[in-house]
């Protein structure tokens, strides 16, 4: 199975990126890394992830990688990662 990234999910991840390289650009550069292959794994295992407990729909999930919750819908044929977000953050509402 595919999987796609939303806009909004590049640009959490862009941000989580600049974010952290202010202080260990290093370090950044291993977290957006960690988040990206992470997110690899769920064309294999489409239900690896948890329902999202905020949003309470069966194809709206979550992994979790380090201090960062991966949102993504599970397709019929691809996997579509909306957001990427602190797990300190609330959840935006589910458009």
């Amino acid at each position: 199975m595919r999987v796609l990234w939303s806009e909004a999910a590049l640009q959490h991840l862009a941000a989580i990126y600049q974010y952290i390289a202010q202080t260990s650009p290093v370090y950044a550069e291993g977290v957006v890394d960690r988040i990206w292959h992470r997110s690899g794994q769920l064309g294999e295992f489409p239900d690896s992830g948890r329902e999202v407990p905020e949003y309470k729909r069966p194809d709206i999930r979550e992994i979790i990688q380090g201090s960062y919750r991966v949102i993504y819908r599970r397709g019929s044929d691809a996997i579509q990662v909306l957001a990427v977000i602190h797990g300190a953050r609330r959840l935006p509402p589910l458009r």
